[in-house]
């Protein structure tokens, strides 16, 4: 059991997070995580436990627990800003009210196109299912159940938003 102990620790020790940060252009400066939260994020995302991490950086695994979901929580919210930022810039916008049949929102789309003069491609079944599956649990069967925007990029890239 020591020898597999042995084993596991060893790929744990292998690695280098001051590097790994340095080859994904880490700055705390420029970004929403802390260092601390970028060394839990590149440790757990290499496969390390959270127990293994804590004694790593000297700290209890409840601590790193709290660290990593920060950071998780923080990405996502700067995901989010981004996803609203692209939003306001996309020429097509269009707001997919609760209770739209899933097959009516190509038509809002492809309308919303013309009328911005931006060209999509996809057709009616692609915008559907691309639709449906940004949207997760906000389109049941063929039913919106929870307001969507849908944005569409000059060069015709859709992308949908769940508020």
């Amino acid at each position: 059991m020591a020898a597999d102990d042995d084993a596991d620790s060893s790929p744990d020790d292998a690695v280098d997070v001051d590097a790994v940060l340095e080859r994904a252009g880490f700055d705390p400066s420029a970004g929403v995580l802390t260092r601390r939260q970028a060394e839990v994020l590149a440790l757990r995302e290499r496969g390390l436990k959270q127990s293994v991490i804590a004694e790593r950086l000297g700290t209890s695994r409840a601590n790193v627990s709290s660290v990593e979901a920060s950071a998780r929580e923080n990405v996502e919210k700067a995901r989010e800003t981004v996803a609203f930022a692209e939003a306001l810039a996309a020429p097509v916008r269009v707001e997919i009210g609760e209770s739209t049949d899933l097959y009516d929102v190509p038509t809002q789309v492809y309308d919303a196109c013309d009328e911005a003069g931006v060209k999509v491609n996809h057709t009616a079944p692609e915008l559907m299912r691309i639709v449906g599956e940004a949207a997760g649990d906000a389109v049941q069967g063929r039913q919106v159940r929870r307001r969507l925007f849908v944005t569409v990029d000059s060069d015709g890239t859709v992308r949908v938003r769940r508020p």
